[in-house]
């Protein structure tokens, strides 16, 4: 039986337990997931696309079903391009829905060979968002419960140097 693969794409800048918890629960489902680090020139990220890959594939280090990748252009095209048939998406809130859901339809547009699994953040990280983190640490606020101890030092590099 051929493996089971599932994309969970995202900027991740920076990874927090919410993201985490997605993959955790992604690979109960799936035989791999692939963490899909988008390079998105709309959002002005604090780190680099390589810093979040590096920080990912560290915190994830333990969890060998997991791999970090990162990409650009059509995320379908990436999808069917590593043999994945599944692209995980957390939703926090009914707000995250509407623009999910406009994606999910452009993606089943495009291809039918890509499906859209939707899967709701756990009640603790149902606020949690990375820019809220950014925004709190960069306040020198407390953020280790919303982020691994390594994120929070990398945090605490880029705004307290």
């Amino acid at each position: 039986m051929p493996l089971k693969l599932a994309v969970y794409p995202g900027s991740f800048d920076p990874v927090t337990y919410g993201h985490l918890d997605i993959i955790d629960r992604g690979l109960k489902i799936f035989d791999g997931v692939i963490v899909a680090v988008a390079r998105n020139s709309e959002k002005n990220a604090l780190f680099t696309v390589q810093e979040r890959i590096e920080l990912l594939t560290e915190i994830l280090k333990d969890r060998p079903e997991a791999r970090v990748e990162t990409f650009d252009g059509l995320l379908v095209d990436y999808v069917r391009r590593v043999g994945a048939s599944v692209v995980i998406r957390g939703l926090r809130a009914v707000s995250d829905f509407e623009f999910e859901f406009q994606l999910a339809q452009m993606n089943r547009n495009i291809t039918r060979d890509v499906e859209t699994l939707f899967m709701m953040t756990s009640v603790p990280y149902s606020y949690l968002s990375s820019s809220i983190v950014k925004e709190v640490s960069c306040l020198n606020g407390p953020v280790d419960k919303l982020v691994p101890p390594l994120v929070k030092s990398a945090l605490d590099a880029k705004f307290r140097g």
